[in-house]
């Protein structure tokens, strides 16, 4: 059977990709699918799953420091890398093993090769074979970006490069602040490295609540965790196995390995677009498409991280489900992109859905914050001095909690059960008539009951003491601090 014409070219075998193979497939389309590296795809291959293994790993030292406040005595631990790397791997390979299984099994063709536009409608793959395709999809995804060049860039790791290290660095300096920064200095520091972290801004974390900010701060200073804010890399010089770092305010750290984690570019080198007339960011590089994922050329389309959107492996999923079911299944089907769920696997864990606290007053006259910070209770014999925050936003004028934000283990499986609440336009009425599941530290989230702080915007006054809310002073400033909830 010759592929030399389809229905679906799709470029880049990651999540995405995969799902509107899949999908397409399953509508009765012929779909090829090429992939330059591994079936999988960033969240596969280099980046969700593998960092969660590594998450789970840099968890163990805590636990059994834990243990010893329930009775347990741990005469002698050893942790080897390499094992850990190993059975990594080998899961990994397992994965991929399986979605490539899935998708031949669909029908789809799967191309080990590096696809480049000929023209708006055909490709040329790696191996010299050129396919036309009536559709074509790209999902291509992100890579890492170090930024500008400097000197001694080539003695920098990227995020890709963490899961093939040979050895546990003992200590590392991670660049950045966002969430895979904070996640990958969380891990080393977890498996014993001395990690410093540093960051150009002022505070890590950049787009989330600032009360999340700042607890989950003092959690990684806590930990041992050296943050340097106003801070960059400037150079780096090799020494036999190790790398002087020279920071921008002119000191010095000397470190087994730099990891640069300062955010993601879309992945579209080489790929020949302007050969297809695609229009692209000017700024970021990314594929520029409308709500339906359509490019500039109507029959070519683009999903994932190579968007710059939300770039998230659910998202991507949903984005190639929909895109399947909208092209070849004839349904008429958009992605909300609203009160999406996320989730940062520092430790503790951040679970985050909806709106920030700075966004929400942005947005609405009248905001409510419920907020508590407690020592949970396995730390009460544990004796660790790890915090737990969460917090709720609230549109005071209509009671519906716009934001939930959590610090704690297991904030993510928290979150994502709020994200549903949130998404259904839960009240705080809501949640206080839910019954609370005891002894755990989710029921706080249905058992704060005054507010910690109530802001109103200049000129709402009269419209806040109208609202179902007890009576109160307002200050000049329209904001009424509460006492925290603590324990």
């Amino acid at each position: 059977m010759s592929w030399s014409e389809v229905d679906l070219f799709i470029i880049g075998g990651g999540s995405g990709g995969v799902r509107a193979a899949r999908i397409a497939a399953s509508y009765g389309a012929r779909v090829l699918i090429a992939e330059e590296y591994r079936v999988g795809g960033t969240c596969v291959i280099r980046g969700c799953v593998p960092k969660k293994l590594m998450v789970y790993a840099s968890h163990i030292p805590d636990e059994m420091r834990d243990a010893v406040g329930f009775g347990w005595t741990i005469s002698s631990t050893e942790f080897d890398w390499a094992t850990l790397i190993a059975n990594k791997n080998s899961e990994i390979a397992r994965l991929e093993a399986a979605y490539t299984t899935n998708l031949e099994k669909s029908g789809v063709r799967v191309v080990k090769a590096r696809a480049q536009f000929e023209d708006a409608h055909c490709l040329r793959l790696s191996s010299g074979e050129i396919v036309r395709a009536k559709y074509i999809l790209i999902a291509t995804g992100g890579a890492p970006d170090k930024g500008a060049a400097f000197p001694g860039i080539e003695h920098v790791i990227s995020s890709n490069d963490v899961f093939d290290l040979p050895n546990l660095p003992r200590r590392v300096l991670v660049q950045g602040g966002g969430y895979i920064a904070v996640e990958f200095a969380c891990i080393f520091a977890g498996l014993g490295s001395e990690v410093t972290l540093a960051y150009r801004g002022d505070n890590i974390l950049r787009g989330f609540d600032e009360d999340v900010r700042l607890h989950v701060r003092g959690e990684l200073e806590k930990s041992g965790i050296k943050l340097l804010m106003r801070s960059t890399v400037a150079k780096v010089e090799r020494c036999a196995d190790q790398r002087i770092v020279c920071l921008s305010g002119g000191s010095r750290v000397l470190v087994d390995e730099v990891l640069f984690a300062i955010g993601r570019r879309p992945n579209i080198q080489g790929l020949g677009l302007e050969k297809a007339g695609v229009a692209l960011n000017p700024v970021s590089g990314a594929v520029l498409v409308n709500n339906m994922a359509q490019t500039s050329v109507p029959h070519i389309f683009a999903i994932g991280d190579v968007t710059d959107r939300i770039n998230l492996t659910p998202v991507a999923v949903r984005e190639g489900q929909a895109f399947a079911d909208r092209v070849f299944g004839a349904r008429s089907v958009e992605v909300d992109y609203g009160d999406v769920p996320t989730a940062v696997f520092s430790q503790p864990q951040i679970g985050a859905v909806g709106l920030t606290e700075a966004q929400a007053r942005d947005r609405f006259p009248l905001v409510d914050i419920y907020k508590t910070t407690f020592k949970p209770l396995k730390a009460t014999l544990s004796g660790s001095a790890s915090r737990t925050l969460m917090k709720l936003v609230v549109d005071a004028s209509t009671g519906r909690i716009l934001g939930c934000h959590v610090v704690s283990p297991d904030a993510a499986e928290i979150v994502q059960m709020a994200a549903v609440a949130i998404r259904m336009k839960a009240t705080k009425e809501d949640f206080d008539s839910t019954m609370a599941l005891h002894p755990t530290s989710a029921e706080e989230l249905v058992t704060m009951r005054e507010p910690f702080a109530r802001h109103v915007r200049q000129g709402e006054e009269k419209s806040f003491r109208s609202c179902e809310q007890p009576d109160c002073a307002l200050s000049q400033s329209g904001h009424i601090a509460a006492s925290p909830k603590s324990a």
